[in-house]
């Protein structure tokens, strides 16, 4: 019991990682600079910080709860 949970944390904190990376090359791909105000880069890296963790997780934790829906399917019959 107590190793399907650890299992089940290292594979949600490796999706969220993996999520987060992909989400932060994707956002760096963008042309964001003309939304920026000179003076006020840190602000909008902070920002951009800020917007992959939320994004990458969020799709982490969609994947995730589609695994685990999959998995509970073979309680059906």
């Amino acid at each position: 019991m107590m190793q399907s949970l650890g299992q089940e944390a290292l594979v949600s904190m490796v999706s969220h990682l993996i999520f987060i990376i992909i989400t932060w090359r994707v956002l760096q791909g963008l042309n964001l600079d003309p939304l920026i105000r000179k003076g006020r880069v840190f602000e909008a890296n902070v920002l951009l910080i800020f917007l992959t963790i939320t994004i990458g997780t969020s799709v982490s934790r969609f994947f995730l709860d589609f695994l685990k829906w999959s998995q509970q399917m073979t309680f059906l019959f």
